[in-house]
């Protein structure tokens, strides 16, 4: 047998590419086994989104060929998508692919032969199809993932990931709901749609779909007991979704959308297509519609030109909503956007300390927003492993919450509860359940 071991940075795409990588290997001739052990083949499915994912990707691939100097060495994703020739450099790698040869690397495992890099990295403007890989098990998670969209056509002054991904493109609407039957015949009660720009879901099909048509079918026939949708764009949340969102005891309470920057003038250099105000609107309507809905956002510091003012802006429109948590991004420069090309870099300490008052910010929200839900009962979809600190079972309430239960046992695992909690320490809510579905 030849030991395969995968490694897999950035988004929940790429874990659901990986997902689908391992799976389609020929278990005739393929083992998995873990990275950090002693393997024939290793797999670092990589990500490109900021300068230190690509240090993390490179850090990866050196610590593969230091486990065992002889192994096969294969590097995809967006990462290889954009900098091929520069890993190439690298000494002991075997087979470089781009993001839309991904998916034919079970093949390729079979006709590797060690030597000079090989390199499969296409021109991914001109993908059209949709990746194959279409993963049924995810181990070590609860939950499964979904890719619908794939691509982005948006080309934010910041991002490389249109470079890296292509432009958009949709799993077919039919398949989309054959996909989630799948995976509920494989045992999981949670699916989460992802893409790389999922609120323009099936713009490019024909005939055109849409997100919400996906939605609707979902709730309308029980294809799944909990369906969550992983990050959307703000002006993609419309009035139908919310509202659906709103009466659907199938659809989570729980949304990710990038804020960025809370600054007009920051956004309209972000290439963004909203500004603070609509953004505002926005989330008003959201939570008139569900007070106890789980928004988390995605924000920027160091953006080029942000100054104290535009910081202030940002932290301002932070501050007016109760929002779940935030991830914290410093601005980093992507060669080849538009935004490497402005003026007024704010300096390296000044990016560091904006990152620290942001995360301080989205703890004590984090805080907060599972606070308000101590003696209000929570539907948990409990995971299968028991918490590493505490070595209670744990899981995620529909609104996002982590929820520790205090007289479960394994007997709970991949069941959905419900937990009256108690107490909350750090943002995770502790309490016992009410009783469960079996």
């Amino acid at each position: 047998m030849i030991k395969v071991a995968l490694s897999t940075l950035g988004c929940k795409v790429n874990q659901y590419e990986s997902a689908g990588i391992l799976e389609a290997l020929d278990t005739t001739l393929f083992s998995i086994v873990p990275f950090n052990t002693k393997a024939d083949c290793y797999i670092i499915n990589t990500c490109t989104v900021t300068g230190r994912t690509d240090y993390q990707s490179r850090q990866l691939i050196r610590r593969a060929i230091k486990t065992n100097p002889d192994a096969s060495i294969i590097v995809t994703g967006c990462y290889a998508q954009i900098t091929a020739e520069e890993i190439a450099r690298i000494p002991g790698i075997t087979l470089i692919t781009g993001t839309a040869e991904k998916e034919n690397i079970p093949c390729l495992l079979q006709k590797m032969a060690k030597g000079s890099p090989q390199i499969l990295v296409g021109d991914i403007g001109q993908v059209h199809h949709f990746s194959g890989l279409s993963p049924k098990k995810f181990p070590g998670h609860t939950r499964a993932f979904l890719k619908i969209q794939d691509g982005c056509n948006s080309y934010c002054s910041y991002c490389i990931v249109p470079y890296a991904r292509g432009r958009s493109r949709s799993l077919p609407e039919e398949k989309v709901i054959n996909q989630i039957e799948t995976l509920v015949r494989s045992g999981y009660r949670e699916v989460v749609l992802t893409g790389i720009h999922l609120g323009i879901y099936g713009q490019d099909l024909l005939p055109p779909s849409t997100l919400l048509n996906i939605l609707r079918h979902v709730n309308a026939n029980g294809t799944v007991e909990r369906l969550r949708l992983s990050s959307i764009e703000i002006t993609e949340v419309s009035n139908d979704i919310i509202h659906l969102m709103a009466d659907s005891a199938t659809i989570c309470r729980h949304l990710h959308i990038p804020l960025q920057s809370g600054d007009d003038r920051t956004l309209v250099a972000m290439m963004r297509s909203y500004d603070a105000a609509f953004f505002r609107s926005r989330l008003e309507e959201i939570y008139r519609a569900m007070p106890d809905i789980a928004i988390g956002l995605d924000v920027m510091a160091g953006f080029p030109g942000e100054g104290e003012e535009e910081f202030e802006n940002t932290l301002l429109l932070i501050d007016a909503f109760p929002v779940a948590y935030i991830h914290v991004f410093p601005y980093s420069d992507r060669p080849g956007t538009a935004a490497s090309r402005l003026p007024g870099a704010v300096r390296a300490d000044e990016k560091k300390k904006r990152v620290k008052i942001l995360r301080d910010i989205g703890q004590k929200k984090r805080n907060a927003f599972a606070e308000r839900f101590i003696k209000k009962k929570l539907s948990v979809l409990v995971e299968d492993k028991k918490d590493r600190i505490t070595g209670l079972m744990k899981g995620y309430s529909d609104n996002y919450i982590p929820v520790l239960i205090t007289d479960g046992d394994f007997s709970l695992s991949r069941k959905i509860v419900n937990v009256i909690p108690d107490d909350a320490r750090e943002g995770r809510l502790f309490g016992r359940t009410t009783n469960h579905d079996g």
